[in-house]
């Protein structure tokens, strides 16, 4: 007896410490991806932030041009065209932001098994405010930001969707949802928020700052 105890022991603790180091590892890894995650969020924010002061300073550029006699402008895009484009990314940017920002905090709280009611209709509202701001100012877009547009919007919904599928996975009491199947929409759900969007999100910073801040009048 005391030697199939003795022989007992040391895989016991073998197996603890197995289980100690993926663990630890686990939490490792999760502390990467974190990190990684909010240097990549603040890179975007500070492209944001560059985006918007562009444009005030571009705003501010015009007024002071305004006051001063200058002759007539001939190019390609003429002036009330620029100046309709313009109004409509005002209108279409800030909305765009709204919506990754609302997005990104559900799919927060999904993940941390935290309350996500609010935050999942405010997504949703945010989604249907950007449809309907592009659809309102699709004529006054250039074609290329109206395409990388459409395409966030349809990813961010996509990602949206996605998240209510695993929410209702994990609340349904009638089945019991594998871990192979929440992997595979968690997997999908942070390929299309922090892959998909991010990228599309960065096209269409610099699609919009080369179409107000590289127009060229001759």
């Amino acid at each position: 007896m005391e030697l199939a105890t003795f022989l007992t022991v040391p895989g016991n603790d073998l197996i603890s410490a197995l289980s100690l180091a993926i663990a630890l590892g686990a939490l490792l890894l999760a502390s990467v991806s974190k990190r990684r995650i909010l240097r990549e969020t603040e890179t975007l924010r500070q492209r944001t932030s560059t985006l918007s002061r562009e444009l005030d300073d571009l705003r501010v550029q015009q007024f002071d041009a305004q006051q001063t006699p200058r002759p007539p402008i001939h190019s390609d895009t003429s002036e009330p065209q620029y100046q309709s484009e313009k109004a409509a990314y005002d209108q279409i940017w800030p909305q765009l932001w709204k919506l990754h920002d609302s997005l990104g905090a559900f799919l927060r709280a999904v993940e941390h098994n935290e309350p996500a009611g609010d935050l999942r209709l405010d997504a949703r509202n945010a989604a249907l405010d950007a449809r309907q701001l592009l659809n309102r100012n699709r004529p006054f877009c250039d074609q290329n930001v109206e395409e990388l547009t459409t395409r966030l919007i349809d990813t961010e919904i996509k990602a949206h969707l996605t998240a209510c599928e695993y929410l209702d996975l994990v609340k349904d009491t009638s089945i019991e949802p594998s871990g192979h199947d929440r992997r595979v929409l968690h997997d999908k759900c942070h390929a299309l928020y922090e892959g998909e969007a991010r990228d599309l999100m960065n096209r269409l910073v610099s699609a919009i700052r080369q179409r107000m801040l590289n127009v060229s009048y001759s």
